[in-house]
């Protein structure tokens, strides 16, 4: 697979009907290890050990409706209390992350209302928290908080 911006972890790999499969322990299945979901596991694998994100408070691939069009997020983080507080994009590293990402994650948000947005294509991250009071405002973080620091 592709070399990322991140530290690596070893993941479980198996090869079915030609296509080699990653387990995905967010979802407790194997799924297509595609160029993006080769983003997606290493970057969720690398905020549980370095940031102290707890595996069973983050969701994976979950449908959501946005302006009446059934999608599909890559991640989202949950506070303690089971309230959403980060979605994830991740793109392919080949992919670059233009404004239309950056689009794609903010409608997402109208749903679901976090503070903070990560994109990334294994190469570049940008972490964006918002702010509500009076007028809407997102600033781009320096680096990727850690959960304590989201709750």
């Amino acid at each position: 697979m592709f070399e990322l911006n991140l530290p690596l972890t070893q993941l479980r790999t198996k090869e079915e009907d030609s296509k080699l499969r990653v387990f995905d322990v967010f979802r407790n299945k194997f799924v297509l290890l595609t160029p993006e979901e080769w983003v997606r596991q290493q970057l969720l694998h690398f905020l549980i050990n370095n940031y102290d994100y707890p595996q069973n408070l983050i969701a994976v691939e979950k449908s959501i409706v946005v302006n009446k069009q059934l999608r599909r997020y890559d991640a989202v983080i949950y506070s303690k209390a089971n309230k959403p507080i980060m979605i994830i994009e991740c793109k392919a590293p080949t992919v670059k992350l233009t404004s239309s990402v950056f689009d794609q994650i903010i409608s997402y948000n109208q749903c679901l209302d976090v503070e903070y947005l990560l994109i990334t294509n294994g190469m570049n991250h940008y972490c964006i928290h918002y702010t509500s009071e009076m007028a809407r405002v997102w600033n781009f973080m320096e680096e990727i908080p850690n959960y304590n620091a989201l709750i």
